[in-house]
This record gives structure tokens, sequence and C-alpha cells, in this order.
């Protein structure tokens, strides 16, 4: 097995002292079993597609990743908690060796949940006697880590409503779970004069690697909505036949309807004449008022289409952002997911983290709902497969 590149070889980055690092590895990795506690001992191994992952999966997983980058590294007297879970749970970082494919995740009814909290408390004791003793260059990796988790805690929460979302019975995961807290609606639009701006991360604080460099874009003036596409706009564009109608698609987006017989968002129903949608806490009557989610970029494009509007650019919604409410819904651009002048993949395996995705994907900005406290900003630049419907996202439009 290849070992990982040396943490001191990662970019510079803000420091923090190891005391408020400590803290949020508690937090963080409490907040994980917070998250599955309201499921039974069998929604833990269910993978009904490839692109879930069971949420006991994410549980060993974000755990692998601690002793694999920390305590395998940090001592040649560390005794790994089981010597084959390197191959179980690394997701896919090459540079670290081999393991199970993505599809096969949920064929592991072993090891069980039970010994995964063991595995989980056994790494916590061990990194929480050693995040004292790191150096600068080590808690940089450790921060990366930490939101590492968070992006997984949000997998899981999406991953957990497919799931029971696909259960004839539709179970609640949480029948007190609110997919629209705070709900503000502005009608409207806002204009955003020509001009030349700067985008990307600047200043203090955690960032990914694909938030640099900062960099000066162009614009063209453009007016985009204050407020997200509703459910009762988008059930319009569903009884209007839109879903048979080839000419609001692509051609990938009209292929992709027809080989998958698609007709509404994923988790919507038509019961009695009724729409109904699943939410993480049941299945309810379609709230018209809440902003629609579950629709992936083809579908997003496709609505703006019917709608004689366009989706922003990831650069336009940037410049705008501070001017509308964002965080409820992921929000669709019309970006690929490409890297920033001056952008550099770290050495070793650090650098598979998202360089090597900057191909046939398109880019969301904002954050969502299931988004864990602390973990959105502006410049997040979140990244999907077109075609994939499973995010909490939603759509924001521009005029033409």
């Amino acid at each position: 097995m290849n070992k990982p590149t040396d943490i001191q070889e990662l970019p510079s980055m803000p420091n923090a002292d190891s005391e408020a690092l400590l803290k949020k590895y508690i937090d963080v990795r409490a907040h994980t079993l917070q998250i599955v506690r309201p499921l039974r001992a069998e929604d833990f191994v269910v993978q009904p597609v490839v692109d879930v992952s069971p949420a006991k999966w994410h549980m060993a997983h974000t755990t692998w990743f601690f002793e694999e980058f920390f305590l395998a590294k940090s001592s040649d007297s560390y005794k790994r908690f089981h010597p084959r879970y390197a191959f179980l749970f690394n997701s896919y970082y090459e540079s670290v060796g081999e393991r199970v494919l993505r599809p096969n995740r949920g064929n592991m009814s072993r090891p069980t949940v039970d010994e995964i909290r063991d595995y989980r408390q056994f790494v916590d004791e061990h990194m929480m006697s050693l995040i004292p003793q790191l150096n600068p260059a080590s808690l940089q990796l450790l921060e990366l880590g930490l939101n590492h988790e968070q992006q997984h805690q949000e997998l899981m929460l999406t991953d957990i409503k497919y799931v029971l979302g696909h259960n004839p019975l539709f179970p609640p995961y949480d029948e007190q779970f609110e997919e629209t807290p705070n709900r503000k609606i502005e009608e409207g639009f806002i204009s955003i004069e020509e001009g030349v701006y700067e985008v990307g991360f600047e200043g203090e604080g955690f960032h990914f690697d694909n938030e640099k460099e900062r960099h000066k874009v162009y614009v063209n003036q453009f007016e985009i909505r204050k407020n997200l596409v509703t459910n009762s706009e988008y059930k319009e564009f569903v009884e209007a036949g839109a879903y048979q109608n080839p000419k609001y698609w692509h051609s990938d987006a009209w292929a992709w309807i027809k080989e998958n017989n698609i007709t509404q968002p994923l988790h919507w129903h038509q019961i009695d004449n009724n729409w109904y949608r699943y939410a993480l806490a049941g299945l309810q009557l379609l709230d018209g008022g809440e902003p629609v989610t579950h629709v992936n970029f083809y579908e997003a494009a496709a609505f703006a289409e019917w709608s004689g509007m366009r989706l922003p650019t990831e650069f336009e919604w940037e410049v705008a952002s501070d001017q509308f409410v964002w965080g409820q819904r992921w929000e669709h651009t019309n970006s690929a997911y490409l890297p920033y002048p001056g952008f550099l993949k770290p050495e070793g395996a650090i650098g598979e983290y998202n360089g090597k995705f900057m191909v046939n994907q398109m880019v969301l900005r904002g954050s969502s709902v299931a988004t864990p406290t602390g973990h959105s900003r502006k410049t997040y630049r979140n990244f999907f497969h077109p075609h994939l419907q499973w995010q909490f996202s939603g759509i924001r439009l521009c005029k033409k």
C-alpha cells in the first residue's frame, strides 16, 4: 500500500490552535451520531442505487480518514482497529490503496453497526490524545478532515432520505424535521451592473482548494430572482406536459428522460389526483410555497427554458449573492466545474480531493437545509453530474 503524501507538503492554509480544533473535532464527530440516532438497525445498510451510500459506510469512512491520514502515520507502534477496514472504507483515494467498489457498499452486512460505533470510539480516543501534539501543518489537515466529515453529514441526510423515500411505507426519518425553516419569499429581481468583479475565496478561515485562486471576471448586466422557484411553479411545468416535450431539454437530458421514464421530480408522487412529496418528516401534501427540491441540472435548465429564463453562471451567482437570501437549497448554475486560474492540486492522496473531478460535472452554489452549521460560504463550489437528483438542490433564475 502506498503511503499518502506528507502533510508538510500541503499548500499553506490559515493556522488554527489545537484547543479550538479539538473542540470542533468533538462537536463534528458527535453530530454524525446525532444524525443517525432516528435510524433503525436495518436502515444503516441499505444501498438502493450506486449514488447512495449506506449510513454505516459514511460513519466508517469518515473515521477511516482520521485513522489513515493521522493515526497510521503518527507512530510505528499504532495498531489499526481492524487490518481490513482500510480496504472496506476507502472511498476514491487511488494512491492510498485498493477499496471496495462503490456499488458494493450495501453488501457489507458485516461489520455490524455496533462494531462501527466501536471503531469510531477507538479512533476518537486516539485522536483526542494526538490533536494537542499536532504541528500547524497537521492542524490544517485536521480541519480539512473535519470539513470532509461535514460533507458526509450532508450526504448522509440525502442518502437516508433516498432510502426511506423509496420504501413503500414512506417511513419518516424525523417527524419534526423542517426542510424549509425560516421561510421568506421576496418577489422580484435584482439588477447587477456589468463590470469586472473578483470571485473566489480570500481572507481568513477554512476553504477548499477549488475555491482558489481569487481572480477577476467580467460579467454583463443581468437580473437575478430574489427567491427560488417554488413547488407551485414547478407543478405548472409538470402539468403542462414539459416532461413529454423535447423542445425544452438538452439532448443528453432528453435521452435521460426517455431511458429512465422520468415524469416528475424525485420524491414527488401523484396519489388520488393530489400531489405529494416525500420529506424527511414523511409523506406530505405538496406545499406550493416551498422551494422545489431534488431537481437535477437537466430539470433546472429545462424549467428555465420553459419559463423563458436561464440559469445564472456561478460567477453571476457569487457576485449577486450578498443581495438575496440563500441556504435552503443548493442552487444550480450553468457553469461547468473547472479549475480557477492558478489552481494547483496538492501532491499525493489529498490532491485527489477535488481536482480529479473537474470534468463532466456542473457547479451548484450556496448550501441547503442539510448543510451542517458553519459549513457554508458564498465561494463554496459544490459539483455533481447533471443527471443526479438526490441532493437538496433547487432553482434560481435569471432573465435572458
